[in-house]
């Protein structure tokens, strides 16, 4: 890594907590579990995208607030 960047970043209180407890067991810092696990789901993505059919896997649902109306070219919200 030549260059480094700043960010913030929100995050809800549970998936701190998880992520925490997580580092923890794996005797790493905050800052290094999430850079780990951005590592691994990227690695990931294109294992997935080189895989025969290309990418199949459905991605989780993004996390947003529960008022949040849909985004544009999202998926239909059910009636």
């Amino acid at each position: 890594m030549n260059h480094e960047v700043r960010i913030t970043l929100r995050l809800p209180s549970d998936i701190h907590a998880r992520l925490t407890a997580q580092a923890r067991a794996a005797r790493r810092s905050l800052n290094s579990e999430i850079l780990h696990r951005i590592e691994v789901g990227l690695a990931a993505a294109v294992i997935d995208a080189e895989s025969p059919g290309g990418d199949s896997a459905t991605p989780a649902p993004l996390r947003g607030k529960p008022d949040s109306p849909p985004q544009a070219g999202g998926a239909p919200t059910p009636a």
